[in-house]
């Protein structure tokens, strides 16, 4: 599977695991250079506390595209150490 924005691919990976309809990518398949960490934080009633990065491509920015959970409940323990993307990112194979 591959992430894609702005006709670039930011991750790449053939272990995701699939959550409500997202794939997580594993935190090592990430391009490191395209994600800084932003300030956001939101909170899942089954999951815990989510973090996010901000991706930046070529000078653009897309704020919050990108999420995790450092910390996962017992019933999320299989996104631990994976990152999960929205805001226009496409999932590819």
């Amino acid at each position: 599977m591959k992430a894609i924005w702005n006709d670039t691919i930011i991750a790449e990976s053939d272990d995701t695991v699939m959550v409500e309809n997202n794939h997580y990518f594993p935190a090592e398949s990430i391009k490191n250079e395209y994600f800084k960490n932003s300030e956001t934080h939101t909170t899942c009633p089954w999951k815990g506390q989510a973090h996010y990065y901000t991706i930046e491509v070529d000078g653009q920015q897309n704020p919050d595209a990108a999420w995790f959970y450092p910390e996962v409940s017992e019933l999320a323990k299989g996104i631990k150490g994976r990152v999960a993307f929205w805001k226009g990112v496409s999932i590819e194979k």
